[in-house]
């Protein structure tokens, strides 16, 4: 059974091309199956974000703390999305527009379809997602998910199609997101300020209550919203917004913070 499973995934891989510029500016197409194991994250753009009067997407730059590059996005709805992949402790880079996608559709026809990003777990895990409104998913753009999700399958990539982040959420990253910066810890006396932080909320307190416990507020919570970004203290992002009565705990394991879906 084993065997013949692998030899299915197999199959469906060949079914499919990769097109995409790799880290060294090449441009190369070549089948699924002989190119799965690329650093998709470091790709660049396989394809340009354009931008025109009275278009009605909003194309952008996100800096991406975790690797300290920008990466484009080509809507708001990408925005949010690749502020929250910047925002979960178990991803460790992403690409935008990495790669076309090439396949033969039933009807004979070809088709090819560019996904919005690559993101790499730092357990090496491969994603590929998708940013598309619940309501804005055309047949064709379906199909093209469709075949998206079997050409990640077929050699064990994840893949995802997103749309818009639950408002409480996207609140509270956008807030947290303006702290992500190495700069909050480059006050004198911020890297102590993060060390007595994550030692004061060993055990669940209040946002406001444990800051004043570690000093003056204007220069303790620049240091926390820091930490709740990067995961190494945590709160339900989920719930309602951030405020002086939110629970915060510490991280046992940086790793275990907010994830994305």
């Amino acid at each position: 059974m084993g065997d013949l499973s692998s030899l299915a995934r197999a199959t469906a891989a060949s079914s499919f091309e990769l097109s995409f510029v790799d880290e060294t500016g090449a441009q190369r197409r070549e089948p699924l199956s002989s190119c799965w194991d690329m650093p998709f994250e470091r790709a660049r753009p396989s394809r340009s974000f354009p931008t025109f009067r009275g278009q009605r997407n909003f194309p952008g730059l996100w800096w991406f703390a975790t690797t300290g590059e920008h990466v484009g996005y080509e809507s708001w709805l990408e925005r949010d999305q690749l502020m929250a992949l910047d925002a979960d402790p178990g991803v460790v880079g992403v690409a935008s527009q990495p790669l076309w996608l090439h396949w033969t559709a039933p009807d004979g026809r070809e088709r090819r379809h560019a996904a919005d990003f690559f993101a790499r777990l730092e357990d090496g895990t491969a994603v590929l997602i998708d940013v598309r409104a619940d309501d804005q998913i055309a047949p064709q753009d379906a199909a093209a998910f469709v075949a998206s999700a079997r050409a990640c399958s077929s050699v064990g990539w994840v893949y995802r199609r997103v749309g818009a982040l639950k408002p409480v959420l996207a609140a509270n990253l956008r807030w947290l997101s303006g702290y992500r910066h190495p700069r909050c810890l480059q006050p004198p006396g911020a890297a102590e300020r993060a060390e007595a932080l994550k030692w004061v909320f060993t055990q669940p307190m209040a946002l406001a209550d444990g800051a004043r416990t570690v000093g003056d507020p204007v220069a303790v919570l620049p240091v926390l919203f820091h930490l709740l970004w990067h995961g190494r203290l945590l709160a339900d992002l989920t719930a309602a917004p951030l405020g002086p009565g939110s629970l915060i705990q510490a991280a046992i394991d940086p790793r275990a913070g907010w994830r994305v879906g």
